[in-house]
């Protein structure tokens, strides 16, 4: 009988305690329901308030070309070039005068070096004018992938003789004194810089802005943000303004734009480039989530300028020249990074990555295998704490130019009366260094994990798509209200992965689509050659102006 009774005790708290946690979870559906709701209701506020706000602004449209020239890869220029088709004169010429064009109406260069470079293109021309032999010609290129082509640069990372102020008012004036490590990397190859462009102050923002040189705009739609912090570099790749943009990435810093953009960009392998000359930074750290990478209108172009920054022993190293046979690939996919701080995927975006999961199948035999990944969902937390540990992390003293602290006391009130020297991004910033710090056990514990379990999943002979962004470029300003969703492209940075910022078409507001191809570390030639299988299926990059045909 006692033993019974125990029995019929044991199973009356086991129905409780199954009913409590029926309950519990019953709650927890509502509540994520209701939260759930509330996004809804918030991304159509904001999205009718801008729509106000912009309904009598008009988008400037971009020109077309005068010169078809601007719309070749860096391939086919350097082909053109070594079969004396045009000279390097002529090209740095047409791009100069693209430039002159679209400017005015994207804001992207802010400084340039027009007769110096006309100068080292005329004696790149007296070069192949004195080769009288096939075999000199090779010679003159051998080692020089970029032989001729013109580039641009992101003010904020060095280049001699340059404006060099990271769009703070303290530095105008401010010249380099000396070329970065990757811009040396890319004339090294041949490549000719032609001009600087626009950043947010300090790099840190998704939007480029700041109080020197204004607004950069976006090709597509001047009334949207380019993205930031390669803002101006990728509105002038897109524009045919430059046929080769170096972009830097420390949080998506070169994706984001690429995306915003419409065009190809790379995030190399964290911690193969020497950093010397990005801001304030010299080389000579130990630990850092930065990277840099091309920005570019062709997938084609995306390996000679790897190749270019990484040196030619990486370049064997990392097996840049040995072809990908994409069917014998493993691909995998994430369709919802699951953090209700990000905004959710628009329905164009999801059918983006659908017909890429299709695109693949069609080419091997094992179809795109879905995968969750939980501790994506922390993508912003763990961002946040490891940009505490980079070792030029004091923001306060980079925004005073390393001479004085700026008081996020001070500058709030100086912001609310219109008196303060920085942007709004720039004090948001000094705000979130406020806020308490993350958990650091917890938090490396987390991205050990999640490192780990990339790690095996990818290995060295697969790929991982992931959504670039949960909608296309928003609105001047409206990044502001969405302050978490760099989150998608910031991830890779604390896990320190290559990952190629791929175009997909336009969507139905006439904006860049696209998708993040991601791969193991070292693995960058996968993400390449995945990306060059998309563009053949989709088209990669559509110009943002009308063909003058």
């Amino acid at each position: 009988m006692a033993s019974e009774k125990k029995d019929k005790t044991h199973l009356k708290k086991s129905r409780g305690q199954k009913k409590r946690k029926t309950i519990s979870s019953r709650s927890c559906n509502f509540v994520l329901y209701i939260i759930s709701l509330l996004r809804i209701i918030y991304n159509y506020v904001v999205s009718y308030i801008f729509d106000y706000v912009y309904s009598d602004v008009s988008s400037k449209k971009l020109p077309p070309v005068n010169d078809d020239l601007v719309l070749d890869s860096c391939v086919t220029i350097v082909n053109k070039i070594k079969t004396k088709q045009v000279s390097c004169r002529h090209v740095v010429e047409c791009f100069i005068q693209r430039i002159n064009q679209v400017n005015p109406i994207i804001n992207a260069v802010v400084d340039f070096r027009y007769d110096k470079a006309l100068a080292e293109a005329d004696e790149y021309d007296k070069l192949i004018q004195l080769a009288d032999s096939e075999d000199k010609i090779n010679l003159i290129f051998d080692g020089k992938p970029l032989f001729g082509v013109p580039f641009t640069s992101k003010e904020s990372t060095g280049a001699k003789g340059m404006a060099w102020t990271f769009g703070m008012l303290s530095r105008v004036g401010m010249k380099c004194h000396e070329d970065a490590e990757i811009v040396k990397s890319l004339k090294t190859a041949g490549a000719i810089h032609i001009a600087n462009t626009n950043v947010p102050e300090l790099n840190l923002w998704c939007e480029t802005r700041n109080k020197v040189y204004g607004q950069t705009n976006n090709p597509y739609d001047t009334r949207r943000t380019a993205g930031g912090s390669s803002g101006g570099e990728s509105s002038l790749v897109s524009a045919s303004g430059s046929p080769l943009g170096l972009g830097t990435d420390i949080g998506g810093s070169a994706r984001i734009p690429a995306f915003n953009c419409g065009i190809f960009g790379h995030k190399l392998t964290t911690g193969i480039i020497n950093t010397k000359g990005m801001t304030f930074r010299m080389g000579t750290e130990k630990h850092t989530m930065v990277s840099a990478g091309p920005l570019t209108k062709y997938a084609e172009d995306l390996t000679p300028v790897i190749k270019a920054l990484v040196g030619p022993e990486k370049s064997i190293e990392m097996k840049l020249d040995q072809q990908v046979d994409l069917s014998s690939l493993k691909y995998f996919y994430v369709d919802n990074p699951k953090d209700r701080r990000l905004s959710p995927i628009s329905d164009e975006l999801q059918m983006s990555l659908i017909r890429v999961i299709n695109s693949i199948s069609s080419i091997t035999d094992l179809p795109p295998l879905k995968v969750t990944l939980p501790g994506v969902r922390y993508s912003y937390t763990l961002w946040r704490y490891w940009m505490s540990k980079e070792e030029d992390s004091d923001f306060p003293g980079a925004l005073g130019n390393l001479e004085t602290r700026i008081s996020v006391w001070q500058e709030v009130p100086k912001l609310i009366v219109g008196q303060s020297k920085h942007t709004l991004a720039a004090i948001l910033k000094l705000i979130d260094l406020e806020l308490p710090k993350v958990n650091e056990i917890w938090a490396e514990a987390e991205t050990e994990k999640l490192s780990k379990e990339l790690s095996t999943l990818l290995g060295d002979d697969s790929v991982l798509f992931f959504p670039s962004s949960p909608t296309t470029a928003k609105r001047h300003y409206e990044p502001f209200l969405y302050p978490y969703n760099f989150s998608y492209w910031a991830i890779f940075n604390v896990l320190k992965l290559p990952v190629t910022q791929v175009p997909l078409g336009l969507g139905k507001n006439g904006l860049p689509l696209g998708i993040q191809v991601v791969a193991g570390k070292n693995q960058d030639r996968l993400c390449v050659a995945v990306a060059k299988h998309l563009e053949s299926t989709f088209g990669g990059w559509k110009p943002p102006f009308t063909s003058s045909a």
